[in-house]
């Protein structure tokens, strides 16, 4: 497998759970037992899915930064991360969020972030 392919779902893993640790106390705050939990409990919960992001975002940082022998610069990285997190979103809101709609200003945005990857990454 290529080390742009993997690096892409090193952060795709990784987005997961922090969409999840992000997001996932507002869905599970409409459960009984999880309703009853304090904020230091909820962020103690969040905390902890957040340390299984950092051990998907850091190896594909590092494998995919040109300075480590990856394809990518700094600023490509950042971008395919940055439109990673709001794909992930997108799903996991349409998924979970059924009082949320996705929009046409929400799509024109997307489109608007690649044409950025297009910049950024055009020679």
């Amino acid at each position: 497998m290529s080390k742009s392919l993997l690096t892409i779902l090193l952060l795709v893993c990784s987005n997961t759970f922090m969409t999840i640790a992000w997001y996932g106390h507002l869905r599970m705050a409409q459960t009984p037992w999880f309703s009853k939990l304090g904020l230091w409990a909820v962020v103690l919960i969040s905390w902890s899915i957040a340390l299984l992001e950092y051990c998907f975002m850091v190896p594909a940082n590092r494998l995919g930064y040109k300075e480590t022998g990856g394809p990518f610069s700094l600023v490509e990285l950042k971008v395919i991360q940055e439109v990673i997190t709001l794909t992930v979103f997108t799903v996991f809101m349409l998924l979970f969020f059924k009082t949320e709609h996705l929009r046409l200003n929400h799509l024109m945005g997307f489109l608007c972030l690649i044409g950025a990857v297009y910049f950024i990454f055009k020679k």
